[in-house]
């Protein structure tokens, strides 16, 4: 089966990421899975500058030095992990988010099983993997639903799938027949977006409400995702009620946690530190953020919020004991 090209992309940069020395092109090539499929190697050649550019094109500092072997020296590439990770920023809930998504997939058995082979399959060729050096990301959000493998499958090959979805009380269960278009995470819970046949339009599944086992229907490539669709505002809009929210009174410490500051406006000067407003449209998911400010932000109202705050930096100290 062919891979493809994205998929192929990041194996490329998982491969030159492990790897202290810089690696030559037919190196690469016997490494990297997707290039096998080159059926020639000016094919080859072309496939590979096509995917340099891009990673140049997106940011990636990809090195060029001189590889020396039996034959004399080659050009070969590697990415440096100085160059390539961030340094610490501070980000807001919806952005961090957007970060960390991505990052979260890694953490489901089936892609850390594809992860482990590649880097095995680097050590069987000779290359020296970096293993000291720790992971740029490391995610929080376990992808632990028995309907997850299934379901990213299922959204990876264009297929159909039918399942037993348990609606939130008084719902009851019902069997839903889907064209997955994509396995995404949103304020910590995992969602299926997709076509709802028998509905006639787009709908959202928490896969913590699939029952039992989820089955393929029809063949594989039986239906595109539409242009332009936005997984995430879907789910947004899905579950989140428009009409709610939470204006909030916030401390917080001279020239710090710019995170808040952005979207707050400043009502007061007090105790050293800017006492500020800001409207929070998700208290629940408000509390872990401005918690992860320490003491750089107190929560003074509403109350909720504020006992939310101080127990979550209660139970990071305990656990820290």
């Amino acid at each position: 089966m062919a891979i493809a090209r994205a998929e192929r992309l990041v194996n490329l940069v998982l491969c030159l990421l492990s790897t202290r020395q810089y690696l030559t092109a037919e190196r690469i090539r016997a490494i990297v899975p997707g290039y096998h499929e080159a059926p020639t190697d000016e094919a080859f050649f072309r496939m590979f500058e096509r995917d340099k550019s891009e990673l140049r094109d997106l940011g990636v500092p990809l090195e060029t030095g001189r590889q020396t072997n039996a034959e004399g020296a080659e050009d070969g590439y590697r990415i440096a992990r100085r160059d390539y990770e961030l340094g610490d920023i501070d980000l807001e809930p919806d952005e961090a988010a957007a970060v960390a998504l991505a990052a979260r997939l890694w953490d489901s058995p089936q892609l850390t099983g594809a992860v482990h082979g590649a880097l095995i399959k680097l050590r069987a060729a000779g290359v020296d993997v970096d293993q000291d050096t720790p992971a740029a990301v490391e995610p929080k959000v376990r992808a632990s639903e028995p309907a997850f493998p299934p379901l990213l499958q299922a959204v990876q090959a264009g297929q159909a799938v039918a399942f037993d979805y348990r609606k939130p009380p008084p719902g009851g269960q019902k069997e839903r027949t889907v064209e997955p278009w994509g396995v995404v995470a949103w304020r910590g819970k995992w969602y299926l977006v997709g076509w709802d046949r028998e509905r006639d339009d787009t709908r959202c599944f928490r896969l913590s409400r699939v029952v039992g086992t989820v089955r393929t229907v029809g063949k594989p490539g039986a239906f595109t995702v539409p242009e332009g669709t936005d997984l995430m505002s879907l789910i947004a809009r899905t579950e989140a009620d428009p009409h709610h929210t939470a204006p909030a009174k916030i401390w917080v410490a001279k020239n710090r946690a710019q995170g808040v500051r952005r979207h707050a406006k400043v009502v007061e000067e007090r105790d050293g530190g800017d006492v500020v407003e800001i409207d929070l449209k998700f208290p629940d998911s408000a509390a872990k953020w401005l918690a992860g400010f320490g003491p750089d932000v107190v929560v003074l109202e509403p109350e909720v919020l504020a006992k939310s705050v101080r127990d979550r930096l209660q139970g990071a100290l305990e656990g820290a004991r």
